[in-house]
């Protein structure tokens, strides 16, 4: 997974052909805009004398967006899922799909069609019925080819969904998605789709207000006050300081939506999230990057640390359309330099697996198949048969990772460092490393202006597909210029079978080619589940495979002081 929108100003009438076709680097660039627009528009809750939140999460790096069709960030997500609401929602104990908008569902016994049945209490936030042909709105909207959507392919698994997202198909009504009536929502798909419940969770499918974006176009999510069909409200956004939700009490599960406020607090630094949480200012902190590297040993003796195995890969991503990197020799003899072991036990420090294919152990349905190795023997062979013996010759090339609070000192910054030794020592070549602001950084890696550049991916949903799918070359989350034919001939066939024996095989069989022989991308580790909570003060939340937590389970015990000072490491 991974990233807002637009402004109400009357000069953008004069930019208006930078915003025709939005791309992520645009996003990037506008979300400064967009937050200070926020700001000001919203000024219930941010003011000086605010109420002080129920809930306080240190969330990462500020969100880009908070438009479902748009967002791709686990920190956008986080607060998008608390806003919007899809016709699935996620169990905080287990991540699996249970009813959300609609509270019950008939699938034919060829798996293709979904009946789904919606509530008939729903509204949005602001009053109005809240309607099957919202649902097929908003499915549509992520689909139609001007919103550019990076997660538009999650909804190619419906019937004439792809063809409608890349213009081939013009007509909304050929998508395998209807309201027949106004509580039902009827879908095609194109073949049986295992995971496709939890694709109904997934932000992407959440349903939007359209009465707002028809009304205000780019400025839906700065009018006040914003239609939702989730558990909050969106009350204020602060650059650089907050974003504060409200409880929506008319969401259709009220009752058991805890939390009256709740703040999301955009903190990169590890050493500022662990004083704000250690000083009570704030109560869970997620994501590894926000854990001191220095005090992870002492951190996980805790009891208020706590590691999970979850579905989340390091790894970084070669520019394909570059030379030498064009060379699949080249991009494996790179992979089989790399000591991962190495990286995980000098640097990362938290019992994270080193990693040789892209599916994480705990993937549902699925073993993947053997990667590459640690073999700098064979990497110099390699090496040297695409005409680099011993790296004579070889380009100067750069690596592209994201800042961090840190520094030099971040874990991004160290394993970069870790890697070009690795690269100097085995095969004698010499790697440039080059730290990018976080947007800059999203652009140019949207942009292929990379050599080579760090990401990470976290499953989306407990399937294989989560993995594989986005190196399909129509998928928006590719971003290595990479395209094989029968990579996309092995995923699509996948995706028609019934047969969960024969679809793992397929899967296995696109991961070597992906893995193994053509290698766009070399995986390093798997992430472990790593957040700090008290246990004894915050209730509702839970470990779970895909690390995710939904804001309207979690609550605190009534006897917890607001700010209770813990004790350091």
């Amino acid at each position: 997974m991974k990233f807002p929108t637009e402004s109400p100003f009357a000069w953008r009438r004069g930019l208006r052909h930078f915003y025709d076709r939005p791309s992520p680097a645009r996003r990037g660039v506008w979300i400064a805009i967009l937050a200070l627009a926020l700001a000001c528009v919203f000024s219930t809750g941010c003011g000086p004398r605010e109420t002080r939140a129920d809930l306080v999460i240190i969330n990462g790096m500020e969100p880009e967006s908070l438009d479902p069709a748009i967002l791709t960030g686990v920190a956008d997500m986080r607060v998008g899922n608390a806003l919007f609401e899809g016709l699935t929602r996620l169990d905080p104990r287990t991540a699996d799909p249970v009813p959300g908008l609609a509270y019950r569902w008939e699938i034919t016994p060829d798996g293709r069609t979904y009946t789904f049945h919606l509530r008939s209490n729903l509204v949005w936030s602001t009053g109005e019925p809240l309607r099957a042909e919202d649902v097929v709105y908003s499915w549509l909207r992520a689909l139609d080819p001007n919103t550019a959507s990076s997660y538009a392919s999650q909804l190619f698994y419906l019937k004439n969904a792809e063809d409608y997202n890349s213009g081939k198909l013009k007509d909304p009504d050929q998508v395998g998605v209807h309201a027949p009536d106004p509580l039902t929502v009827r879908v095609e798909l194109n073949s049986p789709t295992a995971f496709f419940l939890d694709l109904c969770a997934f932000s992407t499918l959440a349903v939007v207000p359209r009465q707002a974006i028809e009304r205000y176009g780019d400025r839906w999510l700065m009018v006040q006050p914003v239609p939702v069909s989730g558990a909050y409200e969106l009350r204020g956004w602060r650059l650089g300081d907050k974003i504060r939700l409200h409880k929506n009490s008319r969401y259709w599960d009220a009752a058991n939506t805890h939390c009256e406020w709740v703040d999301f607090l955009p903190v990169s630094s590890p050493t500022t999230a662990l004083n704000l949480y250690e000083t009570g200012a704030a109560d869970v902190v997620w994501d590894k990057d926000l854990v001191p590297i220095e005090l992870m040993e002492e951190l996980l003796k805790r009891h208020d640390f706590h590691t999970f195995p979850y579905l989340g890969l390091y790894f970084f991503r070669f520019n394909v359309t570059r030379a030498p990197f064009t060379d699949p020799r080249v991009r494996q003899a790179l992979a089989l330099a790399i000591d991962k072991a190495r990286i995980t036990r000098k640097i990362t420090k938290g019992g994270e697996l080193p990693a040789d294919n892209f599916t994480p152990p705990g993937t549902a349905r699925y073993h993947a198949p053997p990667g590459l190795g640690y073999d700098p023997e064979r990497a110099r062979r390699l090496l040297a048969e695409a005409g680099f013996p011993g790296g004579r010759g070889f380009p100067a090339f750069q690596y592209i990772f994201n800042a961090g609070a840190g520094g030099p000192a971040s874990v991004h910054a160290k394993i970069a460092i870790e890697m070009r030794q690795m690269w100097h020592d085995e095969l004698g070549i010499e790697m440039e490393l080059k730290q990018l602001e976080w947007s800059v950084y999203l652009a140019a890696q949207n942009k292929l202006d990379f050599d080579l550049c760090r990401s990470s991916w976290i499953g989306d949903y407990n399937d294989a597909d989560t993995f594989l799918n986005m190196w399909m070359s129509n998928s928006g989350n590719n971003r290595t210029g990479w395209k094989n034919a029968r990579y996309d001939e092995l995923m699509r066939e996948a995706d028609l079978q019934t047969d969960l024996a024969r679809r793992e095989q397929l899967f296995q069989a696109a991961e070597t080619i992906l893995a193994h022989d053509e290698i766009p991308a070399v995986p390093l580790y798997f992430y472990v589940g790593f957040e700090y909570h008290d246990e004894t003060v915050l209730q509702g939340l839970y470990p779970n495979i895909l690390d995710m937590h939904p804001i309207n389970a979690i609550y605190k015990e009534r006897s917890a002081s607001l700010s209770k000072p813990r004790s350091s490491p």
